[in-house]
């Protein structure tokens, strides 16, 4: 019985032990949010699909460079008189015929075009890689903002709580006071609409935690029945002022190297360079070797196979005497020469180079090397103007990471202060002193300010792990 005891209690412990397992599997950190998206979110496939495209085309290229071989057959049936091509005699009956050939051509040297064009392959395809790289980066960076959003909106939701539960308690205070007469009724009239209007505003908060869940599900694209928690990490905000590893200089100089943009804008560049070279090379004369290995059968070659004379026949009269002149007539007996004979009889062999040599095309190549030339002025604009952007980007973010940082301290002052005038304010209005109306307006002040101190903490989070995302570090709290 003891044993039985034991065993249940294990068996207990063993599946409380799990079941917490499982409810800690259903909270999603951020990290698991970024890796869920980046394994699952439509865009991102859509650019790898691109990159595999970009990959085709590089094998493609590649296999430009290599000889080509092409195997030709053919059955014909002809009717009629033509000249057999196997046998180069005239045939009038119904005649079958067969061609078997294999060909094979490689180019020698065509200005290299061929081998620009591979190169030109190679780099389209580490900037289509570089493209799908952007876009985990672009979706990281909304999966934390949307992630952020929720711990915001939880936050406000909570101030808004326990402002309702001050509230309460204040009115079941106000409460005892009226029926005992001390207070008139009228300041729990005012308290009962102060806990009306505050418990709006945390419908209203609620409601808001509500959509910025939905807005990370969608971004992540769950169904809607998906069980989805998100863990709450403990965020704290600095209490010294950014480091000086993280000025704007630092900070771009790092993220030329860490950030894809910039370094897909600078492979087309070199992408758009071999361009031109490939436009040149259309100037320069293309060699070409070629060969083919074939044969045929034709239902018109005969072969004799024996001849037997079977008398004689007039032929014609002498113009002197008159006599009749006769000649031995012959019956020859033929067969059609076996398909196997033929095959080998016929067989024809070639070898032989070509070369093409540009004179005047109207003007395509002179007009393919100017639009070549555009393409890579096109590629530099667009690289620097990136590089404009992200030192844009990380200026401002450094600048809004201060400002966040400036606005959560005076914050943290102003929260205090309305704490404690706030405190004050109670004690004058429990002892009567104060009226409801200013007691409430106290309340709220503080209400405010804590909502204020949440949002000025949430947004110097964000803008720190901004500047953290652009020097390549990873997005987490």
């Amino acid at each position: 019985m003891i044993r039985m005891r034991k065993h249940s209690f294990f068996l207990l412990v063993a599946t409380l032990f799990l079941c917490g397992a499982a409810d800690a599997q259903e909270a999603w950190n951020l990290e698991r949010c970024i890796k869920y998206a980046h394994d699952n979110n439509i865009q991102i496939r859509q650019s790898e699909l691109n990159a595999e495209l970009a990959k085709e085309n590089l094998t493609g290229a590649k296999g430009a460079a290599l000889p080509n071989l092409n195997g030709f057959a053919s059955n014909n049936y002809n009717f009629g008189q033509r000249i057999d091509p196997f046998t180069n005699q005239f045939a009038n009956t119904k005649v079958r015929s067969n061609s078997f050939s294999l060909s094979s051509s490689v180019t020698l040297f065509d200005g290299f075009q061929i081998v620009n064009t591979v190169k030109q392959r190679q780099l389209d395809y580490q900037a289509s890689k570089l493209d799908v790289d952007q876009q985990r980066n672009d979706i990281s960076l909304a999966i934390a903002a949307a992630y952020l959003q929720i711990l915001f909106n939880d936050e406000l939701a909570n101030v808004a709580r326990e402002q309702i539960r001050v509230t309460k308690q204040q009115k079941d205070r106000i409460s005892r006071l009226v029926e005992a007469g001390s207070v008139p009724k009228g300041n729990l009239l005012d308290v009962e609409a102060q806990l009306a209007v505050e418990s709006v505003n945390v419908v209203n908060a609620e409601n808001q935690l509500t959509l910025a869940k939905l807005q990370l599900r969608q971004l992540l694209q769950l169904p809607v029945e998906t069980e989805f928690n998100i863990v709450q990490p403990n965020l704290n905000p600095a209490e010294q002022d950014l480091s000086i590893g993280t000025e704007p200089g630092m900070v771009y100089q790092t993220a030329l190297d860490a950030m894809p943009q910039v370094k897909g804008a600078e492979v087309r560049l070199a992408s758009s360079e071999k361009g031109i070279s490939i436009a040149k090379g259309t100037r320069s004369p293309t060699l070409t070797i070629s060969g083919s290995y074939g044969t045929g059968y034709s239902g018109a070659a005969q072969e004799v196979l024996g001849v037997t004379q079977d008398g004689t026949q007039v032929i014609g009269f002498t113009e002197v005497g008159g006599e009749t002149v006769i000649t031995p007539s012959f019956t020859t007996e033929t067969e059609v020469i076996p398909f196997g004979d033929q095959f080998s009889d016929n067989l024809n062999r070639s070898f032989g180079f070509s070369l093409t040599v540009p004179i005047f095309n109207g003007f395509s190549t002179k007009t393919s090397i100017t639009r070549a030339k555009i393409s890579q002025e096109i590629a530099t604009a667009n690289l620097e103007l990136t590089k404009n952007n992200l030192r844009q980007d990380i200026e401002q973010a450094y600048a809004d990471a201060q400002a966040a940082l400036k606005q959560f301290r005076a914050m943290e002052k102003s929260v205090q202060a309305q704490r404690e005038s706030f405190k004050y304010a109670e004690q004058r209005f429990n002892l009567g002193v104060l009226v409801a109306f200013d007691y409430n307006n106290s309340k709220n002040q503080l209400a405010k300010a804590e909502s204020d101190l949440v949002r000025a903490k949430f947004d110097y989070v964000f803008k720190t792990k901004v500047l953290d995302f652009y020097q390549g570090k990873a997005l987490t709290f």
